[in-house]
């Protein structure tokens, strides 16, 4: 069995996300999605919602299993014996740091190999960090996260207003 996992902080889930995650599911026969701790980053959403809102935009792969890990994503794929860990690039200005990560993954483990796939021209410039600011000033995101999403976005910024 060929398993694949797809790292990410998914903050929040985008099409650019889902357009990887979709492709990677028919390349193997099982795709872990795994939402990590990133301490570099400071989420808008928890653990939790994040995973929910994966597990909800991936309902339909039935050969999509979504998780959470604190730690190396390399030791997480060792754990589920993963073939291939998936990469998504949207621009050549993701491939240095894809690239570097990749090496030392090779390093950390051999075994585990690093599949680069290039999100579809569409959403080659949607990042979360684009679709959050955007969202935050009220702003239409519906063509780069589900309505799904864009409500939960909707909602976590409204409660965050009223709490200032």
């Amino acid at each position: 069995m060929k398993i694949g996992v797809c790292t990410g902080t998914f903050d929040p889930v985008t099409y650019g996300h889902l357009d990887i995650i979709t492709r990677a599911s028919s390349l193997f026969d099982h795709l872990y999605i795994c939402v990590l701790h990133n301490p570099e980053k400071v989420p808008l959403f928890t653990v939790a919602e994040r995973m929910e809102l994966l597990r909800e935009e991936t309902k339909g792969l039935k050969n999509v299993t979504v998780d959470t890990y604190s730690g190396l994503a390399i030791e997480y794929a060792k754990q589920k014996k993963a073939a291939a860990m998936v990469r998504g690039l949207r621009a050549v200005s993701d491939f240095e740091f894809e690239f570097k990560l990749a090496a030392m993954n090779r390093y950390l483990d051999p075994d585990v190999e690093t599949v680069f796939m290039m999100t579809s021209s569409e959403y080659s410039f949607i990042s979360s960090s684009a679709v959050k600011e955007v969202a935050e000033f009220g702003g239409d995101v519906s063509k780069w996260v589900s309505p799904r999403v864009a409500e939960a976005l909707a909602k976590k910024f409204k409660s965050r207003e009223r709490s200032q």
